[in-house]
């Protein structure tokens, strides 16, 4: 880009940075700001359809209020950690993972991230569009191929503007958006307060502990650990001297307040209207939206749109960054723009043409969270171990203390993920049988027997449906990384730069 070219896009704010370290003069952001992107991405009443899924293990109130804390707690906690990675480097997550996989080792783990953002983010959009239509039904406007197709465009328009533009713009519109989501999520809890039986969901039996740490688990996947691999692209433009306990905490905070409430109040919704309960597998919106007064129609389904189109905002610019980091050399807004391209065709092919796709979609995208969490780890692990800023030549040189492949790293995430996938079942197993190759070793290490039923195969046990791969990975990703890595840590911070 021309000189001109640039000064006329940062007048009009928008981003030219892509995957290149932040000049100093730009890190002025302060670890409070990282509250809003994160409060505005998971405020939500779409949380609270989770708490259904949370009493599908078979626990009780109790049980299930303490693992929504624990467990979506303990996920922003690691998304805050990864973060501290961004404010020393002031690089993009997967920029600064190569220093734990290798400049071009990165692509490995780059490529995985990459697909979960993208993927996640049209999944967004597809429960955007078919909010819209869900509630324009109920109100009578009608909720046809017309109406999903103008909300197609709008959600898709907005999400690609808003990412093409870059950080500045989408933190100041996540401000705006954290209030607005905000203050009609609380009307929202306020109305359907009438529904809460206190004695129906005293009633609710306790559950085994495998079921426990399946509701543990799946919090954890569904909520920090899905942001797990952008964290570091919302804190790179802190000043390096900001405290990383500081980091930790705003993330956290930001990430978490919202869901460990909206979680806790669905946990008493669910337990009280057993139609809600029933009904939000199948369709959270529509579900949600019946057990509200007419009126409160509109405003619920634009605060719905609204929270879930924040959330895409994000995985979008991050994906454009991730994408960049691959190789592609493209300026980062046309980075964003192929991707939002990529999403809304994603979207409009979901929605119009194989509608019967968003099972296996979600199914493929699930299968990816195990090497995802194993990623995690290491990169947890290598951020524990290093104790001085990263050397931000060598992040993009192949010749640089990094090197160009870190074996240990890649040998960890393959082995972690091969024993992770063999202890998760496919969830949606009717709907992608070609992915039911998972939870091969749940039946040799007697943790679960698989049932072949003629009207659709299924496990037995509880510890099958706990997701033990996906907690197995990033743990045992995390140990061995935290042991084997160690000397070598040591050996590329004791280099003389230059």
């Amino acid at each position: 880009m021309t000189d001109t070219t640039v000064a006329a896009t940062q007048r009009l704010g928008i981003e030219t940075t892509g995957i290149e370290i932040i000049d100093e003069s730009e890190r002025t952001a302060q670890p409070k700001d990282l509250f809003w992107p994160w409060f505005a991405a998971n405020v939500s009443v779409f949380g609270i359809s989770y708490a259904a899924f949370v009493l599908g293990f078979g626990i009780s109130f109790w049980q299930a209020t303490l693992v929504t804390v624990l467990g979506i707690v303990t996920s922003f906690v690691l998304c805050g950690i990864v973060a501290i990675a961004g404010k020393r480097g002031s690089a993009p997550t997967m920029i600064l993972s190569r220093a734990a996989f290798g400049v071009t080792g990165q692509k490995v783990p780059g490529v995985i991230s990459w697909l979960v953002s993208i993927g996640w983010e049209t999944f967004l959009a597809i429960m955007a569009v078919l909010a819209t239509a869900t509630v324009f039904e109920q109100l009578g406007w009608g909720g046809g191929t017309g109406t999903k197709v103008v909300a197609a465009v709008v959600v898709a328009a907005i999400i690609v503007l808003a990412s093409v533009a870059g950080y500045h713009i989408i933190m100041r519109m996540q401000s705006v958006l954290t209030w607005v989501t905000g203050a009609v999520t609380i009307l929202f809890v306020i109305i359907a307060a009438r529904e809460i039986d206190w004695s129906a969901v005293a009633a609710l039996p306790s559950g085994p502990t495998q079921s426990v740490i399946g509701a543990f688990v799946m919090l954890m996947t569904g909520f920090g650990l899905g942001w797990i691999n952008i964290s570091a692209d919302w804190s790179r433009y802190q000043h390096r001297s900001a405290s990383g306990g500081a980091i930790v905490f705003w993330n956290t905070l930001g990430g978490a307040l919202a869901p460990v409430l909206l979680v806790t109040f669905g946990l008493m919704l669910s337990a009280s209207n057993e139609e809600v309960l029933a009904g939000i597998p199948s369709d959270p919106i529509g579900t949600l939206a019946t057990i509200l007064p007419t009126w409160f129609l509109v405003p619920f389904l634009v605060a719905v749109i609204m929270s879930l189109i924040s959330g895409a905002v994000l995985g979008i610019y991050s994906s454009g960054l991730t994408l960049l980091s691959l190789g592609v050399r493209i300026p980062r807004p046309a980075a964003a723009l192929v991707d939002g391209i990529i999403l809304t065709l994603g979207t409009f092919f979901v929605v119009f043409v194989a509608q019967d796709f968003l099972g296996p979609f979600q199914s493929f995208l699930i299968t990816l969270g195990v090497p995802l969490a194993s990623w995690a780890g290491i990169m947890i692990a290598d951020i524990a171990l290093r104790k001085r800023d990263y050397d931000d030549d060598a992040l993009f040189d192949v010749r640089g203390r990094y090197g160009s492949w870190d074996w240990v790293s890649i040998a960890t995430m393959g082995v972690a993920s091969v024993i992770g996938w063999g202890l998760v079942v496919n969830n949606f197993a009717q709907d992608a049988a070609w992915n039911n190759w998972q939870g091969y070793l749940l039946e040799p290490l007697r943790l679960g027997t698989y049932v072949d039923d003629p009207a659709g195969g299924y496990w037995e046990g509880a510890w099958p449906y706990a997701n033990l791969g996906v907690l197995l990975a990033l743990v045992l990703s995390f140990a061995v990384t935290y042991v084997a890595r160690r000397a070598k840590v040591e050996q590329q911070e004791a280099l003389v730069d230059g």
